[in-house]
């Protein structure tokens, strides 16, 4: 996803509206993260529906009063807006950490085309590597909140077993039909971590954390287009 934004200015959605203007920035906030590109527009009354659920969906999932980690998840919002003014509403609906393109920016356009969105809202999922995930994750947000992100996450290779949910300490964590899936995946490999650990010990890994601004496929969307 680096490759579709390397050349381009994002800007943060904070008070000061600060600018990844350079290749650095823009690698570090997005290399090896799944990106949601939100299109959407203040004028459509679906998006205006669906803004609150996104938000809550995405702060489940990056905002420390949920997680103690994180997840590996960023959202870009891609306005289809009819003016800034109407830009700026609808940026004051989503996290303070999304990212969003100046509204004078025509490679907001050029990523309608890209991906064929032809619904209101729309977000498309992105692997790392720049591929679909899903083409509109819209209904599976809806249907599946938080849950989306594991699936998401494994169907991208984006294996992060530091990821934890704050209610999981409660017993009350939140899985995906996938898990026991994953569960066996790792039976054999937390075998050997013990034996490991028996013979004499072994030192663990850390992931490295950069500051996080972030099933089935679902076609389907919101409004229409205007």
């Amino acid at each position: 996803m680096v490759d579709l934004f390397v050349d381009r200015v994002l800007v943060k959605n904070n008070t000061d509206h600060d600018e990844l203007d350079t290749e650095r920035e823009i690698v570090t906030r997005l290399q090896n993260r799944i990106l949601m590109l939100c299109f959407a527009s203040a004028a459509c009354e679906s998006c205006q529906q669906f803004a609150p659920t996104l938000t809550d969906f995405f702060e489940r999932l990056t905002d420390e009063f949920y997680v103690d980690r994180g997840a590996q998840l960023v959202l870009l919002y891609i306005s289809l807006d009819q003016s800034e003014e109407q830009q700026e509403s609808f940026l004051k609906e989503l996290p303070k950490k999304c990212l969003f393109l100046a509204y004078e920016d025509p490679y907001r356009r050029e990523l309608k085309a890209m991906f064929n969105v032809e619904e209101l809202p729309t977000v498309v999922v992105l692997r790392p590597d720049c591929s679909i995930l899903i083409p509109n994750a819209v209904k599976e947000i809806l249907c599946h909140g938080p849950d989306c992100y594991r699936n998401w996450q494994e169907a991208a290779e984006l294996i992060d077993r530091n990821f934890m949910i704050s209610e999981d300490s409660e017993g009350k964590s939140m899985r995906s039909l996938s898990d026991p899936v994953r569960r066996l995946k790792y039976k054999v490999e937390d075998k050997k971590k013990k034996k490991k650990k028996k013979a004499g010990g072994w030192g663990g890994g850390g992931d490295e954390d950069a500051e996080v601004d972030g099933g089935a496929v679902g076609k389907d969307g919101g409004g229409s287009l205007w």
